[in-house]
């Protein structure tokens, strides 16, 4: 299953895309940079960030003509020979051009240090460099990329200056005015009628942008937050920066629960404005490029078409004290839950007060669900049709934190997590780690309780264990059949952070069984994300030698270094490869600093399978940067830190 998020929908709306010549920001140092030089007849394609010295290795070999046992040789930082070998059977064609991908085995490499493969013959080509290094010193650095993107995320008063050149913005948040659920036409492009304000004005200054727009949504928000806390919960240790954020998300998750009148909110801002029914425009955050400060300098009055840009409208999951939907009950009880485990031995009162939030969030939950799920306006920005996993998710976590507390709902909590597991089983809607399926973490700490002699229910250890191997076997029966071993699906949106569930996934597995047969697979997946796919690039920004440098994100575009180096948006993850029909227009803003500079599309060569890729700032399709992308991101790189097989 894959997530259209609100990029999506961006071209629709706007009513500002154009075909926009894409072109080069790649140096040309760079394999088939160049402008006017064809593609090369050969590349070597590799994980730029490094393996464990006891993971699998693999590298491919891709070429415009049979290359047949190929030799091919691993050179140390001084240029030694350490390692020798062969191509391995081809694993398929790629395109018109490149009619053979072969791996290259590197696993006899162990020992620490900087390499770099070259294949001598018939065939000339080098890798980019790669590391051999103990997994914390390999992927804690990009855990801490990662937190300084949600870090550029942030939004209202708490920002860090050093990041983009952030500055406070949308600080009328604090005193925002809630509106009833917005009405949208069967296209979802715009409102059949007029906004209606319905109470406020309400706090909801703070939390994290959503992705490369400065909208704010519950549903991505609560998924980040609880990814940030499981990986807390993960390295404790070496959590500082992960709990300091998991934090800043949890402030504002806490502003979007009323208690006082048992209402989540769930949307500040609107992205999809114009309306129907003749009462004028009302401009949405898509419909502008600009810093989020600019927002905060506007003078605008109420039936203005820019109002709803300063004073951006608050939008509820359910009237005062109505059922909640209950995909947003169960992950944001699972957020606030976390937060009570991991605060209940140096925090406990603060501990049972995010118990008690949890356990009313949760209890407000519609469980018997007509209609569409709530998790944005319009539902076209976050499709999402499964719910049964969320409620596993938040009663799983609720009871390991009321066992954590000593609270006596932990068995009857331990027991509505194997219920609903037992019902996302029986459920048509199957899926994979992501967004929109969060069954995979709720397993894995279902089975924790299970192991704690917990009640489960009408579900077993067995069926949970059954369950995560389903997801990884067809992820795995995807990738025997993709050259570069891709278990996700680089034709529809989100293929990155699919590759990442399933590394964390295969990683959960081990901890829960003790068997390793995924491993492989895991690392697979992560070498895909960070390079070893046919585009040669790695899709989490600032990681290895090529990286999206031209996100399709406002901050960054206007604030920061378009070069690759210097201020920019480290550590967010992108979409990836998507549908190549979708690439055939770009997003254009008059305000958008051109990126890249120059004439030539390097990776179009590099197409292929029916996969696209661009590093464009209008292809928002392949390169804006979001929250959920890079809270699973985050997640899997916490779990190979602490390593199963370094």
């Amino acid at each position: 299953m894959s997530e259209q998020h609100n990029r999506v929908i961006v071209l629709a709306v706007a009513g500002v895309a154009t075909a926009v010549l894409a072109v080069s920001c790649l140096p040309p140092s760079r394999p088939g940079a160049g402008p006017t030089a064809g593609p090369p007849a050969a590349v070597v394609r590799v994980d730029q960030v490094g393996f464990a010295p006891g993971e699998t290795k693999h590298a491919y070999l891709m070429t415009s003509r049979p290359a047949d046992r190929a030799p091919f040789r691993v050179l140390d930082a001084s240029g030694r020979e350490v390692l020798s070998g062969t191509a391995g059977p081809s694993t398929g064609r790629w395109n018109s051009t490149y009619g053979s991908v072969r791996t290259l085995d590197l696993s006899r490499l162990t020992t620490p240090g900087s390499y770099q493969v070259e294949v001598t013959g018939p065939l000339h080509a080098t890798s980019p460099k790669f590391r051999v290094a103990p997994a914390h010193e390999l992927f804690d650095k990009v855990v801490q990329d990662n937190v300084r993107f949600f870090t550029a995320q942030r939004d209202g008063a708490e920002v860090d200056p050093g990041v983009l050149r952030r500055k406070p913005s949308h600080l009328a948040d604090r005193q925002a005015t809630v509106y009833d659920t917005p009405v949208y036409g069967e296209d979802a492009e715009r409102l059949l009628a007029p906004l209606k304000p319905v109470g406020g004005p309400v706090d909801v200054a703070g939390g994290w942008f959503d992705a490369g727009d400065f909208l704010k949504f519950t549903h991505t928000a609560s998924y980040a937050t609880a990814s940030l806390l499981l990986a807390q919960r993960t390295a404790p240790a070496g959590g500082a920066k992960p709990a300091e954020e998991a934090r800043h998300g949890l402030d504002w998750l806490d502003k979007m629960w009323d208690a006082s009148s048992g209402t989540l909110y769930v949307q500040v801002g609107i992205g999809v404005g114009d309306t129907d029914d003749g009462s004028g425009k009302v401009r949405s955050d898509h419909d502008v490029w600009r810093l989020p400060e600019a927002d905060d300098a506007m003078r605008v009055r109420p039936g203005d078409p820019d109002y709803t840009i300063k004073h951006r409208p608050v939008f509820r999951a359910a009237p005062p004290g109505e059922p909640i939907s209950p995909n947003l009950a169960g992950r944001v009880a699972a957020a606030f839950a976390l937060a009570a485990q991991l605060d209940a031995v140096d925090a406990p009162e603060r501990a049972r007060t995010e118990l008690e939030k949890a356990a009313r969030i949760y209890a407000l939950a519609d469980t018997s669900p007509k209609g569409q799920l709530v998790t944005a306006f319009p539902h076209g920005f976050y499709p999402e049709s499964s719910w049964e996993d969320d409620m596993e998710f938040g009663a799983a976590e609720l009871a390991l934190a009321g066992e954590a507390l000593g609270d006596d709902r932990t068995q009857e909590w331990s027991r509505q997590a194997g219920h609903w597991a037992k019902q996302y089983l029986n459920s048509d809607n199957l899926g994979t780690l992501g967004l929109g399926d969060v069954s995979a973490l709720a397993h894995a700490d279902l089975a924790k309780l299970i192991d704690d002699g917990r009640p489960s229910g009408e579900v077993s250890r067995a069926q949970l264990v059954a369950d995560l191997k389903r997801q990884l076997d067809d992820g795995q029966a995807r990738a025997a059949r993709d050259p570069f071993r891709a278990g996700a699906d680089y034709t529809d949106f989100d293929s990155v952070p699919h590759a990442f569930g399933l590394a964390t996934t295969a990683l959960l597995y081990h901890r829960v069984t003790g068997d390793s047969r995924y491993d492989s697979f895991a690392t697979q997946q992560r070498d895909w994300a960070l390079g070893a796919n046919a585009w040669g690039s790695s899709f989490v920004i600032g990681e290895g030698s090529t990286f999206p440098n031209c996100p399709e994100h406002q901050a960054a575009n206007l604030a920061g270094s378009l070069t690759g180096t210097g201020d920019i948006l480290v550590g967010g993850v992108v979409n990836g490869p998507n549908d190549a029909a979708k690439l055939k227009e770009l997003n254009s803003f008059p305000a958008m600093r051109p990126c890249p500079a120059g004439t030539g599309d390097p990776f179009s060569a590099f197409n292929g399978h029916g996969g696209g890729y661009r590093d464009h700032v209008g292809a928002w399709q392949t390169v804006e940067a979001a929250d959920d992308f890079t809270a699973t991101a985050l997640l899997t790189f916490s779990l190979f830190a602490r390593g199963v097989s370094d």
